[in-house]
């Protein structure tokens, strides 16, 4: 998709630019007080760059946390562009890390650490 707008230059004079927008995963974290949890949120954004896309999950992250009692945005967001645009089965967001643990031990040190809540809250 591509969005037409216009541009005030220095001199006064109107410029045409073309702007790409594209869709961004973006990863929040927060903080629920009163359940001793953080929550890893994702959210998806059509937005003209990375920098956009986080500032727009960044209002949004305030806005979740005023319509919850007790939760806190941790001031941490990560963003992942995609590859065209999101459908069925796409992947949302990717991060990559090194390590050279087997995955067993990888995924009990990062995801299964038996302090996740799963289900409903």
């Amino acid at each position: 998709m591509t969005l037409h707008f216009t541009v005030y230059c220095q001199a006064g004079q109107l410029e045409e630019e073309m702007r790409t927008v594209s869709w961004f995963g973006v990863r929040s974290i927060f903080r629920h007080r009163l359940l001793g949890v953080y929550e890893e949120r994702v959210t998806i954004w059509n937005a003209g760059s990375m920098d956009e896309a986080i500032e727009r999950a960044e209002a949004e992250a305030l806005e979740y946390c005023s319509d919850l009692d007790e939760v806190e945005y941790a001031r941490f967001s990560e963003a992942y562009a995609f590859d065209g645009v999101p459908e069925d089965g796409a992947e949302v967001f990717s991060l990559m890390r090194e390590s050279k643990r087997p995955p067993e031990e990888y995924v009990r040190r990062f995801f299964a650490t038996d302090d996740e809540r799963t289900g409903s809250l």
